[in-house]
């Protein structure tokens, strides 16, 4: 009984070290990444902003009704978690914003998508905005995930949306 209640307690102590990590770390961060593509930057940002059914990560995509006149979408991942988005800035073939229109997750923000043209192709340039308000998924995402880890997975898969693999950097 006694192995038991220690357990309990190295348990309960881990977990208030890692909320009081996350508790000190901020709430907002940014994290910006890039890649090549040999793509034309319009062909990028029509994928960008169209239907993202070439993302292995997105098992359903949902146009939603507009709202103050702002697209608006749902994505659906493969775990089930459900997350709306909206566009904050359209200017193609350039320049796209989206951010998180849930108030309700204990993360939001915005992604601002940068699409420069070069000899051969385009560079795409994402950078998150983020916010994380819970304390163990801050600690959790400056310990174990990053905060890059979701923009690399997302220039892979538009990499391989045109047969390309591409390598994400700082």
């Amino acid at each position: 009984m006694r192995w038991i209640l220690w357990i309990l307690g190295v348990l309960i102590g881990f977990a208030a070290l890692v909320a009081a990590f996350g508790a000190v770390l901020p709430v907002a961060h940014v994290a910006t990444r890039r890649a090549r593509f040999k793509q034309a930057p319009e062909a990028l940002f029509e994928a960008i902003t169209s239907a993202q059914d070439w993302r292995p990560q997105v098992k359903k995509y949902e146009v939603l009704s507009e709202q103050e006149g702002k697209r608006r979408w749902k994505e659906t991942d493969k775990r089930g978690d459900v997350i709306t988005y909206e566009v904050v800035e359209r200017q193609p073939p350039t320049r796209y914003v989206t951010r998180i229109a849930d108030p309700k997750l204990p993360f939001g923000g915005r992604w601002i998508f940068a699409i420069k043209p070069f000899a051969g192709g385009a560079e795409v340039t994402i950078t998150e905005e983020g916010e994380i308000y819970n304390v163990f998924f801050r600690a959790l995402a400056k310990l174990v995930f990053g905060y890059t880890s979701t923009i690399d997975d997302y220039l892979k898969a538009l990499g391989a949306k045109f047969g390309e693999q591409v390598s994400p950097e700082g």
